[in-house]
């Protein structure tokens, strides 16, 4: 069973509605007590990286998360904002990230026609092997929305690369922490295979 965090900041219908494509059972709950019972949690998130870790801090989430994933390890998938709530921070705000993976979000620069927000499909290229990404279709293609991209401090950390005017960290993994920039709720049979291996881990 894969718990959905739900803390008023994920487009939740959505991956709900792939998960039960590929029949995987799932839970959205933003219970303290549910995040404790996690067996595998996703880590959703649609806005601003500020608002979002002030509702995980203040909602008292941070302590229950920091718990599955630093101590009992449970595999743990943030996605779009979820991946960047990951790391240690972002431009877009102040506010420190959860801090379980070396890396910062930047602004994508407005450079030789890139069009900012980053919205649409692209090509993603392995830059190392995880369980998170192995039996994805030839020429893996995601959808992405987003402003700011991750770049990890150690590159072994990062296991897809997406390129966007600038080079960037399409999804990472640190240990039993995933995360994809990406959508693949909305990323049709290459996002149902990530989910299955996420659901399979």
């Amino acid at each position: 069973m894969i718990t959905i965090i739900d803390y008023g900041m994920g487009n939740l219908g959505s991956i709900v509605n792939m998960f039960k494509r590929i029949g995987v059972k799932v839970h959205v709950s933003g219970d303290i007590s549910a995040v404790n019972d996690a067996e595998k949690i996703l880590l959703p998130g649609v806005g601003a990286f500020d608002k979002a870790m002030i509702r995980i801090n203040e909602s008292g989430l941070r302590e229950a998360l920091d718990k599955k994933a630093l101590e009992d390890k449970v595999p743990i998938l943030g996605i779009c904002l979820g991946m960047q709530l990951l790391t240690c921070g972002s431009e877009e705000g102040q506010e420190d990230g959860l801090g379980w993976i070396d890396a910062r979000a930047t602004k994508i620069p407005s450079i030789d026609g890139i069009k900012v927000p980053h919205m649409g499909w692209n090509l993603v290229l392995p830059s190392s092997s995880s369980s998170l990404t192995k039996d994805l279709p030839e020429e893996p293609r995601f959808y992405f929305v987003h402003s700011y991209a991750v770049h990890v401090k150690d590159k072994s950390d990062s296991i897809l690369t997406c390129k966007h005017g600038i080079e960037f960290d399409a999804a990472i993994q640190k240990s039993n922490i995933y995360g994809a920039q990406f959508h693949p709720e909305k990323s049709h049979k290459f996002g149902m295979q990530l989910l299955k291996n996420f659901a399979s881990l």
